[in-house]
């Protein structure tokens, strides 16, 4: 069995709570054997030969660090935030959904932050909330980080909502989705309940929708001022191709 149908099998399979478990014995072991020289998780700066495969349906080569676990969308936000933000440097309250793995030791052990995690779910989670109905008060946090989760959720237009009200004027949020940059429209069907037929529409099976272009003004209905920022537009091609990259990728950054 090819090491792309192994880890496709094991995504589609094991509950995600049981993967994070998992993911924490097999990492040290997947970033012995494939050290090098040719890509670069910039998250911890560990280089390797090649990264790992990862998709649900289609499987995309070379985006999964053996170190940090992360994929492209979170090495290119963690460039972002490094690079043109003050999230590593200022006194920030933060609230984390669904906390990643490849942010959430360094993101705690972070001083400057009043770090907070919550999701309905995750081990990682310090409050366990649902999105649409928080239980923080209005205006308390100066960033919140909430990447790939709104795809999930069956009423986006309610967590949106909440998102605003719990997000301090003058904050700032990230909201990343899987984004389909060819569609205007977003998509979505209740009536398509089988799982594999929800992978393949959908892109994963837990996913409730594809979002199109019109994602950015649907956050800027709720009240948000929102920056959809080309990252990968100000680096090299060296370091999209060092850093294993999506070129073109959209960061939404969203403000109060």
């Amino acid at each position: 069995m090819s090491l792309k149908k192994l880890f496709k099998i094991i995504l589609n399979s094991v509950p995600r709570p049981l993967l994070i478990r998992l993911s924490y014995v097999a990492r040290p072991i997947l970033a012995f054997f494939l050290k090098g020289n040719r890509h670069t998780d910039p998250i911890d700066g560990k280089s390797f030969k090649s990264f790992l495969p990862y998709g649900y349906v289609d499987q995309r080569n070379n985006v999964l660090s053996p170190s940090t676990l992360s994929l492209e969308r979170h090495r290119l936000l963690w460039l972002y935030l490094k690079n043109e933000t003050d999230f590593f440097t200022s006194e920030k309250k933060a609230l984390h959904f669904a906390p990643e793995q490849a942010f959430y030791k360094r993101f705690r052990g972070m001083k400057n932050l009043d770090y907070t995690t919550t999701d309905l779910e995750s081990p990682l989670a310090d409050v366990k909330a649902d999105i649409c109905n928080l239980p923080f008060e209005d205006n308390a946090f100066d960033v919140i980080l909430c990447n790939h989760v709104l795809e999930h959720i069956p009423d986006d237009t309610k967590a949106m909502q909440e998102l605003y009200r719990v997000l301090k004027p003058g904050g700032f949020g990230v909201f990343q989705i899987p984004q389909d940059l060819q569609r205007a429209e977003t998509f979505e069907d209740d009536s398509i309940i089988d799982k594999k037929e929800r992978a393949k529409i959908f892109g994963q099976y837990d996913h409730v929708r594809v979002y199109g272009l019109d994602y950015f003004d649907k956050l800027r209905h709720i009240g948000f001022k929102v920056d959809e920022v080309d990252y990968t537009a100000q680096l090299s091609k060296e370091d999209i191709t060092k850093y294993c990259l999506a070129h073109g990728e959209i960061i939404p950054v969203v403000s109060k």
